[in-house]
């Protein structure tokens, strides 16, 4: 199928025109849009059978649905992303949608987290919708850390800090991991937690990391100077050493101490390099960013959409990030303004605290 660039390129004026009206009416009265409602709305005169051909080809391009048959038209997810990305109209924020925010931040508290809270509650009132405040990440010495995994896709890393704080981190983990599997992890980094902050711990990780390998490539030089053995994908992070021409790793029916050596050291690569992967919880990005539907992981089964915009400290970092989520006929064009203006404001305020 083509992409929505392509598809949005390809429309007339006419299928643009009906489509911007589905959505809109869609977003406005949340149900199916009929032909005849639409032949109301379009700026010339066009007959309900025109507007139904015309909705018929949306259809077939993916971007309109039919819930029930002659119940009207409802937009797709392609649909929605094509009308947020080249048909969106972003509201001016309106002056009491301002004011709103800006009252939660006025009080001279030095609690971050209180501040943070009221940003919470003020965004969901204002939007009507379930309001994100993620907070600035820790950098504190870890006291203790725990990973809990919640779906296939999706885990949790509680992290305990040396000064109290306690944050919970939502993550992808690698492929293939398994709640015992999380919790060999955290048992291997609780025990070289003492002391370190995250991104020290991860440092840790990578020297281990690197030893493995030197200590793997130093036993297997005379094996594949005898012809014994070859690399694959030499020089990748996936390496494998094939041994005797065999496909899989280290397979030989013969008890041989190297051979039981390197295949210890891989299997510890292995699981170091998962541990190193589960360290690596931080995300980038810059803006406002519009997760719709199923492209957004955590909220895929609700049918819901994600706004969410990073605020940044006086460096210009990344420090956490502030959302509204609601059904995917969400006012985009006013909400996005609200959620831009509250991330400026509180990477303001921290930058002016800091």
């Amino acid at each position: 199928m083509n992409d929505a660039s392509d598809i949005l390129r390809d429309m007339n004026d006419r299928s643009r025109e009906v489509f911007r009206a589905v959505v809109e009416n869609y977003m406005d009265r949340g149900g199916p849009v009929g032909s005849r409602t639409l032949s109301q709305s379009l700026s010339e005169k066009v007959s309900a059978a025109t507007i139904r051909n015309v909705m018929q080809d949306l259809e077939h391009l993916g971007l309109l649905n039919s819930p029930h048959v002659s119940a009207g038209r409802v937009p797709t997810q392609l649909g929605l992303r094509l009308f947020v990305d080249g048909f969106l109209e972003i509201e001016d924020l309106k002056i009491q949608d301002r004011q709103k925010m800006d009252a939660t931040l006025s009080g001279n508290s030095a609690d971050v987290s209180a501040m943070l809270d009221r940003v919470g509650s003020a965004l969901s009132g204002v939007t009507q919708g379930a309001s994100l405040v993620l907070t600035p990440k820790h950098e504190a010495e870890i006291r203790h850390i725990e990973f809990v995994s919640l779906a296939q896709d999706r885990a949790l890393v509680v992290l305990v800090f040396s000064d109290g704080q306690v944050e919970n981190r939502v993550f992808t983990p690698p492929p293939g991991q398994t709640p015992s599997s999380m919790r060999e992890a955290a048992n291997f980094l609780n025990a070289l937690i003492e002391g370190k902050t995250l991104s020290q711990l991860r440092g840790v990780i990578q020297t281990e990391i690197s030893s493995r390998r030197q200590e793997i490539d130093l036993l297997a030089q005379e094996m594949i100077k005898s012809g014994l053995a070859l690399w694959q994908d030499e020089g990748e992070e996936t390496a494998r050493l094939i041994v005797r021409g065999r496909a899989n790793l280290l397979e030989s029916g013969e008890p041989d101490e190297g051979l039981d050596r390197i295949r210890s050291l891989f299997d510890d690569l292995e699981r170091k390099r998962d541990i190193a992967e589960f360290l690596q919880l931080t995300e980038d990005g810059e803006g406002v960013r519009i997760f719709i539907g199923s492209e957004n992981k955590l909220f895929s089964l609700s049918g819901s959409s994600l706004v969410v915009s990073p605020y940044m400290n006086s460096d210009r970092k990344i420090i956490g990030a502030v959302g509204v989520i609601g059904p995917t006929r969400l006012n985009y064009g006013r909400i996005v303004p609200i959620v831009d203006y509250t991330a400026q404001l509180v990477g303001k305020l921290l930058s002016d605290r800091s």
